[in-house]
């Protein structure tokens, strides 16, 4: 079992008290998610190879996507990778738009000493590897010329790193915020990084520094992920890992901005070769992929990711990578596993009270919520489940088999759906399938 340090640990229950995923300690209970996990791990190989690629994790609601793709996060990181993790909104996140993607990826750049908003982290880390490098080939730190030399080489790096691809205006604001930091002017430095952000929201005077007019746009947001991409290498990462979560929010779009969202994720798809060191990991249910109003109305999207069995084999190598639902066992193997995590000091009183007939009873009694399908029940049970254990801990008199009853509270929609046996809805029923438009 992975040991945990006891602030991870509180972290890990106190999430799951309140039905989320922990950002931290995932690998402690991760049962049964070792082939998937591999399979993310060989697409972390090859990030760090320098290959550009996507990966689209597929799974019905509760067979832990989010679970998955957070703990790709914490491989990722572990083995030295940057990586963001970013929740599709219907509200503030559109694919056709590359900016509002860039600034939201950029905005959850994170990596193992910097939690989020780590862009600025990454840039000092950078110029310090520059700096150093030319102190090793000779130069003196305190020539009057020194400062210059950094600024040359740092647009000598990006050019040469991104084969001169990342804009001019990326280069002249790393200048600039190397200038303002070298000044002690770090209201400026701030401002200017929040521009090369993606932020919208930045004073004009500092734009004039760095010679910028205007914001990052759609059509040039690509091209300056790309200069990220090649900073967050060069600072020393193996490379960067973005999780887009939740892609089925996009079925609740408007038609017309589903179909452009479609569209801006088969673009992203197709120029994921182009950017070394770039894994994609979008996540997914089965009616995101395979309904007319999903991937599968988007010929070519679908022609490049499509999900395909042979004789109730899948190929974890596919693009799409399955999720297999939970099921009883899977649920009580998770549950023994948090019973050995949990923090207490009569931990012999603990283990009688809540037993493995208590734990089956819990499975029972949350999947019967349900309609017995375990496959929606693992937030539900969990989060029931450390209440428990809390009830145990907490109250000397508490034993839970003789007082125990579960409803479901607080449900998701999807969630609802499986209580009430509906469908999701899904705006424009009768769509025309969505033609190939390049949107830059």
């Amino acid at each position: 079992m992975t040991m945990l340090t006891a602030r991870d640990r509180d972290h890990v229950f106190e999430a799951l008290r309140k039905g989320l995923v922990p950002e931290r300690g995932l690998d402690a209970f991760a049962v049964g998610v070792e082939r998937p996990r591999d399979e993310l791990n060989r697409q972390l190989d090859l990030a760090a190879a320098s290959e550009g690629s996507i990966k689209f994790l597929r799974g019905g609601y509760g067979c832990g996507k989010t679970f998955m793709a957070r703990l790709a996060v914490v491989d990722a990181q572990r083995r030295g990778f940057a990586t963001s993790f970013v929740v599709v909104s219907d509200n503030d996140l559109k694919f056709h738009r590359f900016d509002d993607v860039y600034r939201k990826v950029v905005t959850e750049l994170s990596t193992a000493t910097c939690p989020r908003g780590a862009l600025g982290d990454v840039l000092d880390r950078w110029i310090g590897n520059i700096e150093e490098m030319l102190i090793d080939g000779g130069a003196d730190e305190d020539a009057d010329d020194f400062d210059q030399r950094v600024r040359d080489r740092l647009e000598e790096e990006l050019a040469s790193k991104t084969r001169g691809q990342a804009p001019q205006d990326f280069a002249r604001v790393v200048q600039a915020i190397f200038d303002a930091k070298q000044e002690g002017e770090l209201a400026e430095a701030g401002a200017l990084l929040s521009w090369l952000s993606g932020s919208g929201n930045v004073a004009a005077s500092a734009r004039k520094r760095a010679g910028v007019k205007g914001d990052i746009g759609s059509r040039d947001a690509l091209d300056y992920l790309r200069g990220v991409v090649e900073i967050v290498k060069a600072a020393g990462y193996k490379g960067l890992l973005i999780v887009i979560d939740e892609a089925e929010t996009i079925l609740r779009m408007r038609r017309d901005s589903r179909h452009k969202s479609l569209n801006g994720i088969r673009q992203i798809s197709d120029a994921s070769p182009d950017f070394p060191g770039l894994l994609w990991l979008f996540t997914g249910t089965p009616e995101f992929f395979d309904t007319r109003h999903g991937v599968a109305g988007l010929a070519p999207l679908n022609d490049r990711i499509e999900f395909k069995k042979h004789g109730g084999f899948a190929s974890l190598r596919q693009p799409q990578l399955e999720l297999r639902p939970f099921h009883a066992e899977r649920l009580r193997d998770v549950a023994l596993t948090l019973r050995a995590l949990y923090p207490v000091e009569d931990r012999r009183r603990l283990e009688e009270l809540v037993s493995r007939e208590f734990i089956d009873h819990l499975v029972a009694q949350v999947t019967s919520g349900f309609k017995g399908d375990v496959g929606v029940v693992p937030r539900q049970f969990l989060r029931e489940f450390v209440g428990q254990l809390d009830l145990v801990d907490e109250n000397p008199a508490y034993v839970p088999m003789d007082v125990y009853g579960f409803k479901p509270q607080q449900l998701r929609p999807e969630e609802e759906w499986a209580v009430s046996g509906t469908a999701p809805p899904v705006d424009g029923a009768d769509d025309e399938l969505v033609p190939e438009v390049d949107l830059w």
